[in-house]
């Protein structure tokens, strides 16, 4: 299963240069070190709450959609997970807690 900090990274990357920015203009507008959000967007750095705020911010994308983009990763990362489960034993039931 992927990491939650690559699914975040992946999906900052995709609003960046989805929107034409560089990791240059994110960081001048966020007033976060380059190498920073670039550790991030690759997975490697755990962004905090105030750091995806101000990349949010930066991205001029609701934290609140950056955070359901992520979210909709990884039901599909975990839907796939289930299906290969599903098809090794497929006499097991497997339910959420």
């Amino acid at each position: 299963m992927t990491a939650m900090r690559q699914l975040v990274g992946e999906v900052l990357r995709a609003r960046r240069i989805a929107q034409g920015l560089t990791l240059r203009d994110v960081s001048a507008r966020a007033r976060v070190s380059l190498g920073y959000i670039s550790e991030v967007e690759r997975g490697q750095k755990e962004p905090s709450s105030e750091l995806l705020a101000a990349l949010a911010g930066a991205l001029d994308v609701p934290l609140s959609k950056v955070l359901l983009d992520v979210s909709t990763l990884l039901a599909i990362e975990e839907a796939t997970d289930l299906a290969s489960v599903s098809s090794i034993a497929p006499d097991v039931s497997v339910s959420a807690a």
